[in-house]
């Protein structure tokens, strides 16, 4: 089981605010070094596949919704790596505990959203500290940080011990052998926590949660060129039923080769044929066949991560 190390309780913090007229100065913070931390899963490894778990209940009761999972999924294809899985689950410890070690296990890359703010039903740093058998105690380089942004903005101007307190639950991480904590937007006093060299917690808020996972990417070990698909779209005014002999035929014929076929209706329009392989020369040949045999046009032809 982990251990927990509370923050001790700080006094009264007086900030004075900023006059009306003056914008908030901007804080910078130096990033960390990505050549120190480029290589998690090993020398030589690469991600191939990713999972993504969406925690919060609510996106479960459909206060909130999730555009996180949307993005993350954009961003994985545009870097070659295949998303395997997307779960929603509830601000629950048992279930995080569960999710998170069972998607380490079989993925090379597994993102967290939400969870880690200030209240009672932010657990996921906790869980996933007691999930992996670490500490959780206080960073102090984010608190550090996070109190050089709140001053800027001249906010928070008088706040209790309790309150300090919850505040600084926002920084207290897993920590030991297996956790990093990568400052990663010159902006942002907020951190990526990575644990296993695979998992990656961030926050729910959209805005963050996408400025934080671009600002990741040179700290992840990406897939070479030769491993990311090519990516050819082909659009057809005729109806996806009448289409769909054909498109049985060509995947049952190409699986074989590592061509996947698929097939998004537009409604009322047409639809969108999608072939995806390693061999470039091969997808542009199928890419042909198809936009022949179903009077379409070529909309796509690309490697991912171009």
């Amino acid at each position: 089981m982990s251990s927990q190390t509370q923050p001790q309780p700080q006094p009264s913090s007086t900030v004075a605010a900023p006059d009306a007229n003056t914008k908030p100065t901007a804080v910078k913070f130096e990033l960390s070094d990505a050549g120190k931390h480029g290589k998690p899963l090993g020398e030589g490894k690469y991600i191939r596949t990713a999972g993504c778990l969406i925690i919060g209940d609510e996106v479960l009761n459909g206060k909130t919704r999730d555009s996180n999972s949307n993005f993350f999924a954009k961003h994985m294809f545009d870097l070659g790596i295949e998303l395997k899985r997307i779960e929603v689950i509830a601000d629950d410890e048992d279930e995080i505990i569960e999710a998170a070690r069972r998607m380490v296990d079989k993925y090379d890359f597994v993102v967290t959203s939400g969870g880690i703010g200030p209240t009672h039903d932010d657990i996921t740093y906790p869980s996933i500290a007691k999930a992996f058998d670490m500490p959780l105690t206080l960073n102090t380089e984010c608190a550090s940080r996070m109190q050089a942004s709140i001053a800027a903005r001249g906010g928070f101007q008088q706040q209790t011990p309790e309150q300090v307190e919850a505040r600084q639950r926002m920084a207290m991480f897993p920590t030991g052998q297996g956790a990093e904590v990568l400052f990663v937007q010159e902006d942002k006093w907020v951190p990526v926590v990575r644990v296993m060299g695979k998992l990656c917690i961030f926050p729910g808020i959209p805005s963050l949660f996408e400025q934080l996972l671009i600002g990741l990417t040179p700290y992840l070990p990406l897939p070479p060129d030769s491993a990311k698909p090519f990516r050819h779209l082909i659009f057809t005014e005729m109806p996806e039923s009448s289409i769909a002999p054909f498109l049985t035929e060509l995947h049952n014929r190409e699986r074989k080769n590592g061509v996947r076929v698929g097939s998004y209706p537009m409604l009322y329009k047409g639809v969108h044929v999608s072939l995806i392989g390693l061999d470039e020369a091969k997808i542009r040949e199928l890419g042909k066949e198809v936009a022949e045999k179903l009077n379409g046009q070529v909309v796509e032809a690309a490697k991912q991560g171009a």
